[in-house]
């Protein structure tokens, strides 16, 4: 692997290579209009965005775009990507164990696997940077100008990691005039939040910004073994920007970025218990689904370091600019997982076999280490014309590392609940060093042309090309004197291979007025090849997870009135996956071979209905309001079953579906799903926020509440019943002051109001939970599962 210094000159001397065709070019060519002036007429409250990689108003982009402001952002205390679901409701999360499966989802889709050999499905861009993978989406926000949830496959434009849709972030450039900010929050239970940004210019054409932030937020959840608070995060992070006009029509923009996070997070507690061995093992523990305390002698952690260093030039040529985007990115993550969940420094007894007694599991550790180059060039009319076009060619290359030990035990005899004699003690372990290597590259366009006054065709196309290598090596035992991990043995192996994909986008769109538009849109999205690195992998005998692919369907409408006391956005749509992308539980709680493979299976639809809505009946008053329905619905065969439902399994013939079955007499129970809902999805998503402003002489004050449903889910692809959140309701409220210029401002907030208890995940316990001890559970939450208070002070110069 190369050092870091080795790899922060290689990313200078590409991004100076890759723009220096640019910027010589660009000193003998005479100055243009802005590409601003596309947007120049745009009315006040109006958000101008990027969504198809040209400077627009959101109201003229024909496609499902929700983009929310820093202040929007900030008055609803929305810290981080994580909690934007709390603002668009097409888009939701499903809480991993670890950030490396935890993942968005819009419209209900989202990765149905955790491998780091696998793309998202919802591709996390900030400042016009892909991130390679979704552990790295999932960050504070600090110091940025919008967020943009396009909606739907945007494969043309965004390219292979957006098959359902890209989260586009934009952070805060400098400005032509000093400006400085500090806000610092603080919230029960020990949540203390600090921000602050500096911008200013160097001269007439050069100008700077810096701007950090420090989180330090307690633990939600008792560790009564180790006597801590845990499932809480302590992060800082600093980004620079330098900003230079190097001539009147080319603006290059050097961006660098440094986060760190130590969390130890994210610790399962138990929700139910029936088994009595269990209850005795882990001791007061009360399993209810408003528990809140664990009892185990070590502390789950993930730990993780991000940088990304970018120089982006933007050359008005008039009717065009071609924008540059070079970028280098890195990732570090360290997880352990104790897997466990008991307060022993050794294995104890817990009866029979049929309990899996794998009592002592505190090794479960892996890491990711990635690094990528990327390059884009593309050329973008300026204006509103006749003709309109977005052209470009991208490149990446990616390396991602994924070293991963366990080591686990065995007690086969002794008392229960008690320590076990070494001599009974049977060590199981192995590990693995898998590293992928890629390289991508695309060729994309887009164009609408207006055929007729108001009525205009879209269409795009992009052509792209990908090749990846993964090479691994697995070891079992790593321990002298341990047997091998059940399914672990040692092995090697290399495997490459390719794709072409070309994907496109066509459609139509009728412009009634400047304030009314309906469009209707078909999109052909494509998720990349697949790779196993994870420790189970079959590094012998690998072949790649195949593309899987989507065909989109959306007609929407997005209108005002001319005073914008309404504006507001609908949308139909329907998007068909097939050959999807799935980890496929292949586990044996007979043998205790742990094991989820990463295959391809099956189809899925989701369709529904959006709508968005701002309703201003006076300059004081403002209500927003957004619906969405996501009927979500998977086919697949040959999944696992339940665990609770293995048992009784019969034996049936043929291609039985909807029903746990064995194939054939001592076979491995399977079910065959039609029509099933995608975990994770709820089908129903409502936020309303009214909010009411105050202005006065001596001071400015508003009010605001929001209300967030969700419907009924299941966090399991394998439709467990004893793994479904009902339906929930949070309402938070906030209050703020300000002085009439706006320079001190202080914000007092209650989140979750009717303290309403929710889940992020339910599963099976890992310890002691077979075919004969299923109804074990364990699940995950947020903060924001109980009520609490907090404030924030913010002043601005």
């Amino acid at each position: 692997m190369k050092t870091f210094q080795d790899r922060s000159v290689a990313s200078v001397l590409a991004l100076t290579f890759a723009l220096a065709p640019v910027a010589a070019f660009a000193q003998d060519t005479a100055a243009m209009p802005p590409q601003d002036e596309a947007v120049a007429d745009t009315a006040p409250g109006e958000i101008v965005v990027t969504a198809q990689k040209r400077a627009e108003r959101l109201q003229d982009v024909p496609l499902a775009v929700t983009a929310v402001t820093a202040d929007a952002l900030a008055k609803r205390q929305i810290n981080d990507t994580n909690t934007l679901v709390q603002a668009i409701p097409s888009l939701s999360f499903q809480q991993g164990a670890n950030p490396t499966n935890t993942s968005f989802r819009i419209r209900g889709v989202g990765s149905a696997l955790f491998g780091q050999g696998v793309e998202p499905s919802v591709s996390v861009v900030v400042d016009g940077v892909v991130a390679v993978r979704s552990a790295q989406g999932f960050s504070d926000l600090a110091d940025i100008e919008r967020v943009e949830v396009l909606r739907g496959p945007q494969g043309t434009l965004f390219g292979k990691n957006a098959s359902a849709g890209v989260i586009s972030v934009t952070t805060a450039r400098p400005t032509k005039d000093f400006q400085a900010k500090a806000d610092f929050t603080v919230a029960e239970h020990d949540e203390y939040r600090a921000r602050a940004t500096i911008s200013t210019p160097i001269s007439d054409t050069l100008r700077t910004r810096v701007s950090g932030f420090y989180n330090n937020v307690r633990g939600i959840t008792r560790n009564i073994g180790t006597n801590e608070w845990v499932n809480g995060s302590e992060s800082w992070g600093v980004r620079g920007k330098v900003e230079w006009d190097a001539t009147s029509n080319l603006t290059l923009l050097l961006t660098g970025e440094y986060r760190k996070m130590n969390s130890d997070c994210c610790a399962s507690t138990l929700i139910s218990i029936v088994n009595p061995v269990l209850q005795q093992v882990v001791g007061p523990i009360n399993a209810t689904r408003e528990n809140r305390t664990i009892n185990e002698d070590s502390n789950t952690f993930a730990n993780s370091r991000a940088q990304t260093y970018s120089l982006q030039a933007d050359w008005d040529i008039g009717p065009a600019t071609i924008t540059s985007i070079s970028a280098y990115q890195g990732y570090n993550l360290e997880v352990n997982q104790p897997i466990d969940r008991i307060n022993s420094p050794q294995p104890i007894f817990l009866g029979t076999a049929a309990f899996a007694p794998y009592t002592f599991w505190n090794q479960n550790h892996g890491k990711v280490d990635l690094d990528a180059y990327s390059q884009e060039v593309r050329l973008a009319s300026n204006g509103k014309n006749d003709l309109n076009y977005v052209f470009g060619v991208f490149y990446m290359h990616s390396n991602i590392v994924r070293p991963f030990d366990r080591r686990r035990a065995r007690c086969t005899a002794g008392v229960v609940g008690q320590p076990c004699d070494p001599a009974r003690v049977v060590w199981q372990s192995a590990q693995s060093r898998i590293e992928l290597e890629q390289d991508s590259v695309a060729a994309f366009g887009q164009v609408d042309y207006e055929l007729v006054p108001g009525l205009r065709a879209i269409g795009g196309l992009r052509v792209q090309y990908e090749k990846g290598t993964n090479t691994g090596v697995r070891t079992a035992p790593i321990v002298a004197g341990d047997n091998v991990f059940p399914g672990n043995p040692s092995v090697s192996g290399t495997f490459s291979a390719s794709d072409t994909a070309v994907t496109g986008k066509a459609g139509l769109q009728y412009e009634f007025s400047r304030n009314a538009q309906a469009y209707a849109t078909y999109t052909r999205g494509y998720k990349g090849l697949g790779y196993e690195m994870e420790i189970a992998a079959d590094l012998a005998n690998q072949s790649a997870v195949q593309p899987e692919w989507v065909n989109a369907y959306e007609i929407g409408f997005k209108g005002s009135t001319a005073d914008r006391s309404l504006s507001f956005a609908a949308a139909l749509f329907q998007s068909d996956y097939s050959n999807l992308q799935v980890q496929a539980n292949r586990s044996n709680p007979a043998t205790g071979e742990i094991r989820f493979q990463t295959t391809n299976a099956g189809t899925s639809r989701t369709r529904g209905f959006e709508i968005e809505a701002t309703m201003r009946p006076s300059d004081a008053f403002s209500v927003n309001a957004a619906v969405t329905y996501a009927q979500s619905r998977i086919n697949i065969d040959g999944l696992n079953c339940p665990l609770q439902l293995q048992a009784g399994a019969p034996v049936l013939t043929g291609m039985p579906v909807n029903v746990c079955y064995r194939p054939a007499a001592g076979a491995t129970p399977q079910q065959n799903l039609r029509n099933r809902p995608l975990q994770a999805s709820p089908d129903w998503r409502i936020n309303v926020a009214p909010r009411y402003e105050y202005e006065g002489d001596s001071f400015n004050a508003f009010a605001q509440f929001v209300v967030n449903f969700t419907s009924a889910q299941n966090f399991t692809s394998e439709q467990d019943p004893l793994a479904v959140q009902p339906a929930y309701t949070l309402v938070d409220a906030t209050v703020g002051f300000s002085t009439p210029d706006d320079k001190y401002s202080l914000t007092l907030f209650v989140k979750n109001l009717f303290d309403t208890n929710y889940l992020t995940s339910i599963g099976h316990n890992s310890l002691m939970s077979t075919t004969a001890n299923p109804f074990d559970l364990v699940g995950t939450y947020n903060k924001d599962a109980d009520r609490f208070f907090g404030a924030t002070v913010a002043v601005r110069f």
